[in-house]
């Protein structure tokens, strides 16, 4: 069950329905293009109250999945805490699978 929601990361992100980076990923929040946020759970304070406090405002789901070397891995990227998934799709699968 859990590679499959890391295996469509791994899709979307091939598929270019990802967004990497804090500054990147706020932006795509603020400017409604965000469908889902996946926080790595061994995220910083500070980064995880600035993303999560942005979802909520903008009312962006987030959730917490697994650590930052198991997310980074389901991209091939290094040191990434968070993605935001920019497909509505996409998101309501990783959302499903994740339950």
């Amino acid at each position: 069950m859990k590679n499959n929601y890391l295996n469509m990361i791994g899709l979307a992100y091939k598929a270019g329905k990802c967004s990497l980076g804090e500054d990147a990923i706020v932006r795509d929040i603020q400017q409604k293009k965000a469908k889902l946020v996946l926080l790595a759970s061994d995220t910083g304070v500070q980064t995880k109250k600035k993303l999560t406090d942005k979802c909520k405002f903008y009312k962006v789901p987030f959730l917490v999945a697994d650590d930052r070397e198991t997310l980074s891995q389901a991209i091939g990227k290094s040191q990434r805490v968070a993605i935001a998934i920019l497909d509505a799709g996409f998101a309501d699968k990783i959302k499903s699978l994740l339950g």
